[in-house]
């Protein structure tokens, strides 16, 4: 007896349909890309016949595309009028999201964002970050979490603990702009920093202040900051929106 192929859905064969599923996904990766670096003036895609043109492919291809963009909240489709990129993402130097490297003039870290303060408080330090900061837990520290703005759109939430005596100069501190203008305006330096890199899909605490759909992507970073001693006395965990920031790292 012979054994016969199954084929997808559609009637292709399963190579055909891999194929042409290996190009959509390549073209909506590049059309990502150029989206959130700002590349389309005034927003508006090229229409489908110059996609196709430009990469070489069906029109299947194109339209598959575009709605996964759209499907990702990236662009908006109308009939007779074209797709459009809905927002462009924040790109940062990773250095500069350290706070190792004075912001870039018009950056997102030159007093470009603010803060939508959540929680500012004085709580007993929790143990996961007691162990984390090498102190004891149960000892006071300051809880002090925010959502970051870009404009009136959010695009980072944070949670830091912050040990004493730092703590006591952020306490009574105006907080107007983002993390390292506070620690600045403090007169608090900052010696090392260090990330742990994730991502994850936004539950519904984190989606709702983000302004996401429950499940979208959003990257994590769990960050210390330590003085110029060594002495690590800030953790924060943080989460990214993952379509409107984006951490560019460049190694000479």
């Amino acid at each position: 007896m012979t054994a016969t192929r199954r084929r997808p859905a559609d009637g292709r064969p399963a190579h055909a349909a891999a194929r042409a599923g290996a190009d959509v996904r390549r073209l909506r990766d590049l059309l990502r890309s150029a989206i959130l670096r700002g590349a389309y003036p005034g927003g508006s895609l090229p229409g489908e016949p110059e996609l196709m043109a430009a990469h070489g492919v069906t029109r299947a291809t194109v339209r598959e595309a575009l709605a996964l963009l759209r499907a990702e909240g990236l662009v908006s489709r109308r009939q007779g009028i074209g797709t459009h990129a809905v927002g462009e993402a924040v790109r940062t130097p990773l250095a500069e999201a350290h706070g190792a490297a004075a912001p870039v003039a018009g950056g997102v870290f030159d007093r470009r964002m603010r803060p939508r303060v959540l929680d500012r408080s004085v709580i007993a330090l929790p143990a996961v970050a007691a162990e984390r900061l090498g102190a004891r837990a149960g000892e006071p520290c300051l809880r002090l979490e925010y959502v970051a703005l870009l404009g009136e759109e959010p695009v980072a939430m944070a949670t830091n603990y912050v040990l004493f005596p730092e703590a006591e100069r952020l306490g009574a501190m105006p907080f107007v702009s983002d993390w390292y203008a506070l620690l600045a305006e403090a007169g608090l330096t900052v010696g090392a920093s260090e990330f742990v890199l994730g991502c994850l899909p936004a539950d519904a605490a984190t989606a709702g202040p983000l302004g996401l759909a429950e499940g979208a992507p959003v990257v994590t970073l769990e960050q210390v900051i330590r003085d110029p001693g060594g002495r690590p006395f800030d953790l924060a965990h943080i989460h990214l929106r993952a379509d409107r920031f984006q951490l560019v790292s460049r190694v000479p």
